[in-house]
Formats: structure tokens, C-alpha cells, sequence
């Protein structure tokens, strides 16, 4: 079987030193991966990791965390320089967070994640590729964005929604509007995302794992990677009630489209 991590981050610094085996120890469980930015560096950093894998199904997503979004303007032009190499199948982390958004800067904040976010759709468009979209607590405003700039989004295949976390009736507007959904490691561990995966078409789902953060069951508490994301697989083929081997084959189906690479 083979298996593919939609979402992980070997390019961050839990894993300066040992990203090779870590990226090596996913290959050899048959795992590919895309590596997301949060930032310039680590956008960067997920592209030069691409390319040192280049025979491999390594790929790099690019782009600005709506959490650092306080750090400065999205710099249109360095990005979209990283969004055109082959090897960057994706635009983001993107999106919306307000998780940890104080009282006294809220407006402030809000109004400023939407703008970079709104850059980062119209990059996608530019260079004709997904976005990799990251929302916390912010769905309502993150689809009246989507809805709003539903012009710019690429067809029939807008994106992906990682870590999904919203409501059925959300996965439901987020579906119409071409996106995809990824599922991680918190999956085999609480049940509060039974429902909603049950929900979601099987067509419209992927793997991720999130590394390093929530490793699954049996791996909780330590540092996530790649290779567990054979975990979330196992329960999310119980949770569609097929096997593992079905559940893993329609995921690398789903893959291949959403981000239009070849998986053999």
C-alpha cells in the first residue's frame, strides 16, 4: 500500500536535525508528503526540501500562516517566484485564525488576516494552483471570502481545507465551492470529527498529519512525523467502514486530483 501526508511540516525546526531521516523513514513506509510553509523561510526551506527529494513524492505548499499575518504584507512577488517551480503543488498555509486574537486588537487583526488571505487566493489563481487553507474559529468570515472571491478560485478543484474542524453544515458550503478536506491524527484519539468524515463524500478526503504537532494513537506525546499518518488512515477507513487497503488506494485517487501530480 501507499500512503500520502497532505499537510505535514519536516521543514520546521522541531526536525533541524534529522529532516532527512524523517523524510526517509516516510518513503520507506511508501508515504509521500507535501511539506507547508508558514512563512518566507519555511516556504522556502518546504521547496529546497522538494527538490533534494526530486525523484520522490515530496512536494512543497507555500505561503503565510493567517498567525503571522501581524508580521508584515504578503510579499506578492517572492512567493509567487517559490508558487511557480513544479515542485510547489499548493498555495499556503493560508487563511483565517482566531484563536488566540485579543480583545483589543481584534478589528485590527481580522481585517488584516482577510487581506493577506485575499492575496494568497489571487496568487493561486495566477499560477493556477490549489490553496492549502488553514481556519480556526473564523469559518463564517473564511466563506464569505471564499463566496466573495469565488471568481478567482481555480475549477473544478479549489483546495484543501486542513485539519477540518468546522460543522457539517460548513463542510457542506466549503464542498460546493471545489474544496477538498484533510484529517489528522486527533481523529484517533477523540470522536468529535466521527460525524462530519462520515458526512464528507469519501472523493473529497485526504491524510494529513500535521507533523510535528497531535501524533496519533499510538504515538501520543511524541513528535508527529509523516510515516504515522498510516494511523489516520486505519481510522479513517473505520470511520468510512472499508478497509485500510480501499481507504488508502481512494486517498492517493483523491490526491492526485487535488493537487494534480501523479501517484504510482
Amino acid at each position: 500500500m501507499k500512503f500520502f501526508d497532505a499537510h505535514t511540516h519536516a521543514n520546521l525546526a522541531a526536525f533541524k536535525e534529522d529532516y532527512k531521516e524523517t523524510v526517509n523513514r516516510a518513503l520507506e513506509k511508501g508515504v509521500g508528503l507535501v511539506n507547508v510553509g508558514v512563512d518566507k523561510p519555511t516556504s522556502l526551506l518546504a521547496l529546497e526540501m522538494a527538490h533534494e527529494f526530486e525523484n520522490e513524492l515530496v512536494f512543497a505548499a507555500i505561503g503565510l500562516h493567517p498567525t503571522d499575518a501581524d508580521e508584515g504584507d504578503f510579499d506578492y512577488e517572492y512567493y509567487k517566484k517559490l508558487a511557480l517551480d513544479s515542485k510547489t503543488v499548493a498555495i499556503g498555509e493560508c487563511g483565517l485564525d482566531y484563536y488566540r486574537v485579543t480583545s483589543d486588537k481584534i478589528r485590527e487583526t481580522k481585517e488584516k488576516q482577510k487581506e493577506i488571505f485575499i492575496k494568497q487566493i489571487e496568487l493561486a489563481h495566477e499560477v493556477n494552483k490549489p490553496l492549502m487553507i488553514h481556519c480556526r474559529e473564523a469559518f463564517s468570515d473564511l466563506i464569505d471570502a471564499l463566496v466573495s472571491y469565488r471568481a478567482s478560485l481555480i475549477s473544478p478543484i479549489s483546495g484543501i481545507v486542513h485539519f477540518f474542524s468546522g460543522t457539517k453544515e460548513e463542510a457542506k458550503k466549503l464542498l460546493d465551492l471545489g474544496f477538498y478536506f484533510t484529517f489528522g491524527g486527533v481523529i484517533t484519539f477523540i470522536r468529535d470529527y466521527d460525524e462530519v468524515i462520515k458526512f464528507i463524500p469519501i472523493e473529497r478526503i485526504l491524510s494529513e498529519t500535521d507533523a510535528p504537532f497531535v501524533a496519533p494513537v499510538p504515538y501520543r506525546g511524541k513528535r508527529n512525523e509523516p510515516a504515522y499518518v498510516v494511523e489516520v488512515v486505519k481510522k479513517l477507513a473505520e470511520l468510512k467502514s472499508m478497509s485500510i487497503e480501499l481507504m488508502a488506494e481512494q486517498i492517493l485517487k483523491n490526491t492526485q486530483r487535488a493537487f494534480r501530480i501523479e501517484v504510482s
